[in-house]
């Protein structure tokens, strides 16, 4: 018995084998009429990339049609293909082929994320948004989100603890600066002001991920510095002395001249009845 394959994460290549299965077929609709979707995942679109995809636009023709759902007033949303439509209105095409469905809100946010996320490659950042999103918007569990991307759900949560990284860290990883393993090393140290001391150094020094790595554990591996409490002043030193001598207790003084802490420890039933004792004794004179 053949496997049975879950969710999205066998492709979109299903979606578009066959236009008839959805009752339809492809349309040439106007650029003018097409609209990019606002819950897009993808922010940032390389500027070369889209033009040598329009270089290819004008040899080739658009190659696969993009996917969109009916907006009203005669428009249309781009569910998936949004650089096919950057890069055919770059090529001066004035019609791009699309597959009219309509779709519901849930299926056109899984469809345009696993498209960025099969076709061309998403900076983590921006697929750790998405997935986010899903689950905010859609009230999907990881479990959910990881069956419907095809993804494990160890893969999903290592995603999502990138957006817990500092802002600072997360611009370099949208910048190439620093790439998804190094992000993924980033987000299991402790302490955003750690996370950021470690990226900034990955970044000036070119340590790759292995390198990365090997810094964490070094990090972690070094003993901590013990905070050296402050001396005391020498009448407050001598202070203490002189009720450690009266009660022969263990005495901790902390504090300065105007204001302070006396912390006195006995360590048996012994010595603090001695100390009860000995205020008796001061009482009564």
């Amino acid at each position: 018995m053949p496997k049975k394959t879950h969710g999205l994460g066998r492709g979109l290549d299903s979606l578009f084998a066959g236009a008839e299965d959805w009752g339809t077929s492809i349309q040439e609709i106007p650029v003018g009429e097409l609209d990019p979707n606002p819950d897009q995942p993808r922010r940032t679109f390389s500027a070369e990339s889209i033009s040598q995809l329009a270089d290819s636009i004008r040899e080739q023709g658009v190659l696969q049609p993009l996917l969109v759902a009916p907006a009203g007033s005669g428009r249309y949303l781009i569910i998936a293909g949004e650089r096919r439509f950057r890069a055919g209105r770059e090529a001066g095409l004035e019609t791009l082929p699309c597959i009219v469905k309509d779709i519901d809100v849930i299926r056109q946010r899984e469809i345009a994320l696993i498209e960025n996320l099969q076709r061309e490659d998403l900076n983590p950042i921006e697929a750790a948004k998405g997935i986010r999103a899903l689950m905010d918007q859609c009230g999907y569990t990881q479990e959910k989100v990881s069956a419907r991307l095809g993804k494990s759900r160890p893969a999903v949560a290592n995603m999502l603890r990138l957006l817990q990284l500092p802002d600072e860290v997360t611009e370099m990883v949208k910048d190439g600066l620093l790439t998804a393993g190094h992000a993924r090393v980033l987000a299991g140290v402790n302490g955003k002001d750690e996370q950021l001391r470690l990226a900034r150094k990955a970044v000036e020094e070119g340590l790759n991920v292995r390198q990365m790595e090997q810094l964490v554990k070094a990090t972690a591996a070094k003993p901590k510095k013990k905070s050296v409490p402050k001396r005391l002043p020498a009448e407050l030193e001598e202070l203490q002395e002189k009720i450690r001598m009266q009660t022969g207790l263990k005495t901790t003084l902390t504090g300065n001249i105007s204001k302070g802490r006396i912390i006195l420890q006995y360590a048996s039933r012994d010595e603090l009845e001695r100390l009860n004792e000995m205020l008796d004794l001061r009482r009564e004179n």
